[in-house]
C-alpha cells in the first residue's frame, strides 16, 4: 500500500524508536475521533487524538480518549501554567508538521512537551492518527506513551 508522505514518516519516527506500527489507509477518512472510530469499528474512547494547546506561550500536544474533551483551565494548572488554549491551525502544523485531524503524538517537526489524559486507561490498546485525516495504526497504550515520551495528566472533561 502507497502511504501518503506523512504517514511514511511517521512509520520511520516510530522504527527510530524502536516500534513497529501498522498504519491503516480509510479513504472515507478519520478526521475526527467519531470518524475514526465508525471506520474502525472501535469505542469512541478508543481512540487517542492527539490536540495542540498553548499553554502560556509553549505549545502542548494532549494526548486525549475520543470521547473526552481537554480542559484548557485544567491544562494550565496541570502544566503550572496561568493560562490554556487550543492552538490554531497554522500553528499546530508549524508545530507538529503534521495538519490537523492527523496529528501523531510524536515524530514532531520541533520539539514539544507530550501529556496523555488519563482517561485512555481504560484500554490496553489504542488507536492514533497516523500523520493525515485518513490513516491511523493501533498501539499498545504502554508503548504510545514510551514512543511519544507523554506523562500523564488529569485535563479532561466528559
Amino acid at each position: 500500500m502507497d502511504l501518503p508522505e506523512a504517514s511514511q514518516r511517521l512509520a520511520e519516527a516510530a522504527r527510530e524508536r524502536g516500534l513497529e506500527i501498522q498504519i491503516r489507509l480509510f479513504p472515507e477518512g478519520t478526521r475526527t475521533s467519531a470518524d475514526a472510530a465508525a471506520a474502525i469499528g472501535c469505542e469512541l474512547s478508543a481512540i487517542a487524538k492527539s490536540l495542540v494547546f498553548v499553554v502560556d506561550d509553549r505549545p502542548v500536544v494532549v494526548i486525549m480518549s475520543g470521547d473526552r474533551r481537554v480542559d484548557p483551565d485544567r491544562l494550565a494548572e496541570a502544566l503550572g501554567g496561568a493560562g490554556g488554549r487550543r492552538a490554531g491551525l497554522d500553528e499546530a502544523r508549524r508545530v507538529t508538521g503534521f495538519v490537523a485531524g492527523g496529528t501523531p503524538a510524536f515524530g514532531h517537526a520541533t520539539p514539544v512537551e507530550v501529556v496523555i489524559d488519563r482517561s485512555l486507561q481504560r484500554h490496553t490498546e489504542v488507536w492514533s492518527a497516523a500523520g493525515t485525516p485518513t490513516t491511523v495504526y493501533p498501539v499498545r497504550l504502554d508503548d504510545l506513551v514510551a514512543v511519544s515520551g507523554a506523562r500523564w495528566v488529569d485535563v479532561g472533561t466528559g
